[in-house]
């Protein structure tokens, strides 16, 4: 009896590992160890929390929040691979409360009766509604089984605070072209899971190609690769040669010709922050896109435009200053393609507002006072009297409290006496500032005595 079950066991196995030889690239290539996964080592290098709950197989509920193809499932599967509690499977598209029920009510019988954990993986549990999740909610509480969620989308927007109190966020990022290129190198030297055997050889341009298009996913940059490999014939030497045209056909996109570290990245940029200033919405757009559709880190244009915002708009439009940080945190919180939505409305929105550079100037000017004074005071009557002993070292005696006086102002000396009648800012007539010099005119004239 013993010996057939074995039998039957081994016989599954062989069937899984063949199914998974026969499966997609990604698939086959998927790392089996924690040793053998790419990037995240801020949350799997040696010593990390998360890598010593796994070792010590005595993981809590957690929630994987990451970009598609950073490894969240793969992570999922190598700790099925090393647990010893029963490990069950569901994805939020597919399965219902009644699934959670099930599962749920055999880990609860399992616990009881063989004192066996149970780690419940839910892919996409961001796809879960309310009502869902709220299911799960007593059996994470409760111990009876582990939660492993996988979300691409912001867990603190997409599962409810309940289960979010109760589990740790771990968040992976997109992998560097670094580490897809370890990938890539991998999959097209082994011959037993990878593309080995169809003794592959790819111009360095190609594989530079998908690796910057993929755009940190593995998954997309593995799709690439099979299909060039797999959809070229051998020359006379048995040997598939990948050229930068069939790199293209295969990830479906044109090279463009941008260096991130060289002349095209410097260029670009210096072209888009003119044409933002130059007031060019069409141009200001075409760079954007340039820049987005050649791998440009997002964070690094959104920082850009954050700038621009304050340094060719300033004042003469201050909500250009508030869609740059609405467009910066777009990025950081739902990324690309969706981000690439605010981050147009804002480059818009900078390209078609009227410009000033006077709050540059200003504190430039400012500084430069700073750095050349010798001994500025604060005028007596503008120091902190909120003490005891203030009014007989003479602090903030004679100080005139601005809102007792028609329109709120009143001529007072605010500079030290070193800087006395230095003008710092000089708005200009564009905008928002041309109003701001009506107001700064219109409270300055008499009278101004108290009301």
């Amino acid at each position: 009896m013993y010996r057939r079950l074995f039998a039957v066991v081994m016989n599954l196995f062989e069937y899984g590992q063949e199914k998974e030889r026969q499966g997609p690239l990604a698939a086959r290539m998927r790392p089996r160890t924690l040793d053998e996964i790419s990037g995240q080592a801020h949350i799997l290098g040696k010593g990390k929390l998360l890598r010593r709950s796994i070792e010590a197989d005595q993981l809590s509920s957690i929630i994987l929040y990451g970009p598609p193809g950073t490894g969240k499932t793969t992570l999922a599967k190598v700790i099925a691979g090393t647990t010893k509690a029963v490990f069950e499977q569901l994805n939020a598209v597919t399965s219902g409360v009644s699934d959670i029920r099930r599962v749920t009510q055999e880990a609860r019988e399992r616990l009881s009766m063989y004192d066996s954990r149970t780690l419940l993986f839910i892919d996409e549990i961001h796809r879960f509604n309310k009502t869902q999740q709220d299911a799960l909610l007593p059996y994470v509480e409760d111990g009876t089984i582990i939660l492993i969620g996988a979300t691409t989308e912001n867990p603190s927007f997409e599962v409810n605070s309940a289960l979010l109190s109760r589990s740790r966020i771990f968040q992976l990022d997109s992998l560097n072209e670094q580490d897809l290129a370890q990938l890539a190198k991998r999959a097209l030297s082994d011959e037993e899971r990878g593309l080995g055997s169809y003794q592959p050889t790819i111009d360095a341009e190609a594989l530079e190609h998908i690796i910057r298009v993929a755009g940190g996913d593995a998954r997309n940059m593995f799709n690439a690769l099979e299909l060039a490999v797999v959809t070229t014939p051998p020359n006379e030497n048995g040997n598939r040669h990948i050229t930068l045209e069939v790199a293209e056909e295969s990830i479906q996109k044109k090279v463009i010709r941008y260096d991130k570290k060289g002349d095209n990245h410097y260029d670009t940029i210096s072209a888009f922050i003119k044409s933002m200033r130059g007031s060019d919405p069409d141009a200001s757009l075409y760079y954007l896109a340039k820049m987005i559709h050649a791998g440009e880190d997002p964070r690094f244009i959104a920082r850009r435009v954050f700038i621009h915002a304050a340094e060719d708009v300033g004042l003469a439009d201050p909500r250009a200053l508030l869609i740059a940080s609405a467009a910066a945190q777009a990025v950081e919180h739902i990324g690309l393609p969706e981000a690439q939505i605010p981050l147009a409305e804002a480059v818009l929105y900078i390209a078609t507002a009227p410009k000033s550079n006077a709050v540059v100037q200003g504190i430039h000017d400012a500084l430069h006072a700073v750095r050349r004074e010798s001994r500025a005071e604060v005028p007596p009557h503008l120091k902190d009297s909120h003490f005891n002993g203030a009014n007989e070292q003479g602090r903030g005696m004679g100080y005139h409290y601005p809102h007792q006086y028609p329109r709120g102002w009143v001529d007072q000396q605010y500079l030290p006496d070193e800087h006395l009648g230095t003008t710092f800012y000089h708005p200009t007539q564009h905008g928002y500032e041309g109003k701001l010099q009506d107001y700064m005119a219109w409270v300055k004239q008499p009278p101004h005595k108290k009301t």
